[in-house]
């Protein structure tokens, strides 16, 4: 039970593991590339803003009003028409100029300008340059500063350039929604060649279960034909031992209680030889027991071996068990050649029937006994080929089933 249930999630397994794969690998690199592509572009603002820091920083105009003795409000009605130029087309959010002593020269805000800067900015106003994440005024921002130095090298001032953290929130959704396109396409291409790989191992592995399952229906009826053989080879032993005796109607009465088999009542005997009128009597009585009748036409002088009785006894079984109630069956021997018909009035047989029933393992009926069905015509086919013969199937007279066949009467 424990090994089944294994085999079970074994091959769920393989069947599920391509899909799930394929998920796995584009989720993970669709997740990769969106993080690439958040440090893209926060690296991106981080050059920008710097730059824009930067350039402004050692910007003539600024410098001079920065040095000079002017007032808060003419600095800024000078420097902050440059400010706004800047962040329109630098494309950056803030452009603040300063003081030494933290005052805003320039801000986006009116209200802002001539007060105290929000941030702390001691470092820039000692001379270094700062790149960092802060929240001012206007939000959260990844901002530049750099000092402003005058001729000699003295600090008189900073700018500080800054992008909001929203503005590259959005710039990442919108690269995001860009790249969904391109993995939904991957995904659904991954999934279609997985759903390709899946029903390829589905197949292979129905085979192999069709495959498993013939090979020990085939162990199943090997060994029920063993035992059947070894029963037979006894009973064969007593009966021949009784008959080399002389004690004959003692054999009669082994066999009677030892098998089924049982005797039609006729008034003509069949004709032929001894072997083929025991096995036409014992057809007659097999079908009798069946609810069928066994017409025969006999054209046969030479002896019959077991080969073509055994085709001449599989095709009338097979009649009797169609449902039959009649079944014909006529015999010829010409030049050292055997030809047989065997027909029947019961449903017969569909054009696509006829194409595998000699197949083994075939039979459109179903297998009661567990031991395997689809074995009598498969002989039938394999004895008259070994004859150098052939056997065809048709729709008879009778409305039935028809099989005509044509081999060499002994090897």
């Amino acid at each position: 039970m424990e090994t089944s249930w294994r085999y079970r999630m074994t091959r769920l397994a393989l069947v599920v593991l391509p899909s799930v794969i394929v998920l796995v690998c584009v989720g993970a690199t669709t997740a990769i590339a969106m993080a690439v592509q958040r440090d893209s572009i926060r690296e991106a603002t981080a050059e920008r803003v710097s730059d824009v820091s930067s350039e402004l920083a050692e910007l003539d105009q600024i410098v001079q009003v920065l040095d000079s003795a002017v007032s808060r409000e003419e600095a800024t009605a000078e420097l902050q028409p440059i400010a706004s130029i800047v962040e329109r087309s630098a494309g950056v959010d803030y452009v603040v100029v300063m003081t030494t002593d933290g005052i805003r020269i320039t801000h986006p805000e009116p209200a802002e300008r001539g007060g105290p800067v929000s941030t702390d900015s001691s470092a820039v106003l000692s001379g270094e340059r700062v790149l960092e994440m802060d929240t001012g005024t206007i939000g959260r921002t990844l901002r530049a500063k750099n000092p402003v130095l005058d001729a000699e090298g003295n600090i008189i001032g900073a700018i500080s350039a800054g992008m909001l953290e929203s503005r590259m929130a959005d710039d990442a959704e919108t690269a995001l929604w860009q790249l969904l396109p391109w993995a939904a396409g991957a995904l659904a291409a991954g999934l279609i060649a997985s759903s390709a790989v899946a029903a390829a191992i589905r197949g292979r592995l129905r085979r192999h279960d069709a495959a498993a399952r013939e090979l020990a229906q085939v162990g199943r009826t090997a060994a029920a034909l063993r035992e059947q053989a070894h029963e037979f080879d006894t009973r064969l032993h007593v009966v021949r031992g009784l008959v080399a005796h002389g004690d004959t109607g003692e054999a009669v009465d082994y066999i009677d209680g030892s098998t089924s088999v049982s005797t039609a009542v006729q008034d003509d005997a069949p004709a032929g030889p001894p072997l083929l009128r025991a096995t036409i009597e014992a057809l007659r009585a097999e079908l009798s027991g069946a609810g069928a009748s066994l017409e025969t036409v006999i054209d046969v002088t030479g002896e019959i071996d077991d080969p073509v009785m055994l085709v001449l006894a599989n095709l009338c079984r097979n009649a009797g068990e169609a449902g039959a109630a009649r079944v014909r069956c006529e015999l010829y021997e010409r030049d050292g050649r055997i030809s047989g018909v065997v027909e029947d009035d019961g449903p017969g047989i569909g054009e696509l029937q006829r194409e595998r029933m000699f197949a083994r393992g075939y039979s459109s009926k179903p297998d009661r006994t567990g031991t395997g069905r689809g074995i009598g015509l498969d002989m039938v086919r394999r004895t008259v080929a070994a004859r150098r013969g052939t056997v065809e199937v048709s729709t008879g007279m009778l409305g039935g089933a028809r099989f005509a066949f044509d081999m060499e009467a002994s090897t």
